[in-house]
């Protein structure tokens, strides 16, 4: 099984903080952690340190950052020939890790992100996974495999996002994804509301919707029947990533033919054991941690 991950890539900053910091003042921290990130970026190392034959579509610069990221990738057994190179500088995302409760606060410099990227595959992939960047080739490549499993990560509400996944067979959105889609500002424990969104949602669409729900876990409808997949209880260091894990897990299981809820509650697992470490790639489960779980 080959899969094809397509989407951006930047280097993340990660500086853990004990609190969120206040305007105006010197703060000291004890450590740095760096690694590539982006939700492509990070499936594609998920799959390929789970034994997957992955492929990455991205966009990096030509810079020292642009070079650790084809490192890394290259380490773990992701192909990287598609791991293209521009003038640009490569994309980096400074993370304010919050040690008090484990959340993240990310400010990107998205220059990479968002540009444009012109290509030919080579091979046909058996699974196509975007996060709805480089939106021509996505659809273009979307479009001339119709054989393949196509999952598609929905985390922001974007009109490019929206396109791409009218042609994807899972669609797995964020939390903030459903809310601004619908405009509804719906409660993780009210499933007659996350059922209304759900088929706002579901309506626009023929392949399978998933909502992810953080901590909560996650929602789907299977014949008109909800299901509310919760997530397991972890001590929160970092959610940095966590999505991205998620997604990746979930593309692992749906690929190997684990029913579809099975694949949710594993995906949920993987998840969840990201946010007791620090940065992205150092959180990344291993297969066998979580279906232990």
């Amino acid at each position: 099984m080959k899969i094809l991950c397509i989407g951006g890539s930047a280097w993340d900053i990660t500086l853990p903080v004990a609190d969120y910091p206040k305007e105006n003042k010197k703060y000291k921290i004890n450590q740095v952690y760096e690694c590539g990130g982006g939700c492509a970026n990070n499936a594609a190392y998920l799959l390929a340190s789970w034994g997957c034959d992955v492929h990455l579509l991205s966009i990096v610069g030509k810079d020292l950052n642009g070079t650790k990221i084809k490192k890394e990738l290259h380490e773990i057994g992701v192909n990287i020939d598609y791991v293209y190179e521009n003038d640009l500088p490569t994309a980096t995302s400074y993370i304010l890790n919050n040690q008090m409760n484990g959340s993240r606060t990310i400010i990107t410099n998205k220059s990479l992100l968002t540009s444009s990227l012109i290509c030919d595959i080579n091979f046909r992939p058996d699974v196509i996974f975007c996060d709805g960047n480089y939106f021509d080739i996505t659809k273009k490549i979307l479009q001339d495999n119709p054989q393949s499993l196509k999952i598609i990560d929905a985390g922001s509400y974007q009109d490019e996002t929206k396109t791409l996944a009218q042609y994807c067979d899972y669609i797995v959105c964020s939390n903030d994804f459903a809310k601004d889609y619908t405009n509804i500002n719906f409660s993780y424990d009210n499933e007659e509301e996350l059922s209304k969104v759900y088929d706002l949602i579901q309506k626009d669409y023929e392949g399978q919707l998933i909502i992810t729900l953080e901590h909560a876990g996650s929602f789907t409808k299977i014949d008109h029947q909800s299901h509310l997949i919760p997530s397991i209880s972890v001590h929160s260091l970092d959610s940095t990533g966590a999505g991205d894990i998620y997604h990746a897990a979930f593309t692992y299981f749906i690929m190997e033919h684990y029913d579809l809820l099975e694949a949710m509650r594993y995906a949920n697992i993987a998840g969840a054991l990201s946010v007791t470490k620090i940065s992205s790639k150092k959180s990344m489960p291993k297969f066998e941690e979580v279906i232990k779980k």
